[in-house]
């Protein structure tokens, strides 16, 4: 994971420590910031290539943070929480992270999911398909460019969102499972990632159809999973 820099926000000095030791362990430049102010100091002034992001921190929280970062940059999000509530999880899901860990975390697992980021985030997808721009009656997705547009207007997407669309527009028709696309996408095994999988296809939904609940692109199949409709 050498050349990349993420930058890991957290209020306990010691947390941002550790972290930093096992993230410098495996190569990676470690940027540290106290709260959201910071960080997004620090996100302006350097690149950045993943941020490893505190919920509850003071001047600026972690979601208010991430909504900030979204405004401008499809930065890979983890969120740290220190509650295990799924609400807490799903609202930093739904402003726009991609990941999320609960402390107390083994900070191998972190390492990992931090790899596991930045190797989708800085190549290319491998899904079935070698075509580079798919379009999909307006709806246009480009591979090279990691850009989504809708009748020629770029369209706003997460890295995680990104890939959802990405998998599902590259097999147009096909319907794929809550866990088949979890498992495709998030590149982990599926253990209660119905609440996860939705929150993503709703935030895309709502950039990407004219009228959400009547979607024209990204269908539901009930009692199945998803589909992009052909």
């Amino acid at each position: 994971m050498e050349d990349f820099n993420v930058l890991v926000v957290d209020d306990e000095k010691e947390i941002r420590d550790v972290i930093a030791i096992y993230l410098k362990n495996e190569g990676v430049t470690v940027l540290k910031a106290k709260d959201g102010m910071e960080a997004l100091e620090i996100i302006n002034e350097h690149q950045v290539h993943l941020i490893i992001l505190d919920i509850m921190m003071p001047n600026m929280d972690g979601i208010s943070t991430t909504y900030k970062i979204r405004e401008q940059k499809n930065i890979p999000i983890i969120i740290l929480s220190a509650k295990s509530e799924d609400a807490d999880k799903i609202l930093g899901l739904h402003m726009g992270a991609d990941d999320y860990v609960t402390k107390p975390f083994n900070p191998m697992e972190l390492v990992a999911r931090v790899k596991s980021q930045l190797r989708r985030y800085i190549t290319l997808g491998t899904y079935e398909g070698i075509k580079k721009i798919i379009d999909l009656n307006g709806l246009t997705l480009d591979k090279s460019a990691k850009e989504v547009t809708v009748h020629g207007d770029l369209v706003k997407l997460t890295p995680i969102e990104f890939r959802i669309v990405e998998l599902l527009i590259t097999n147009a028709g096909r319907v794929f499972s809550i866990s088949e696309i979890y498992e495709r996408v998030w590149n982990e095994p599926c253990y209660n990632a119905e609440n996860t999988v939705a929150v993503h296809i709703r935030k895309i939904r709502e950039k990407i159809e004219i009228d959400p609940k009547n979607p024209r692109y990204l269908k539901v199949v009930w009692g199945i999973g998803y589909k992009m409709e052909k």
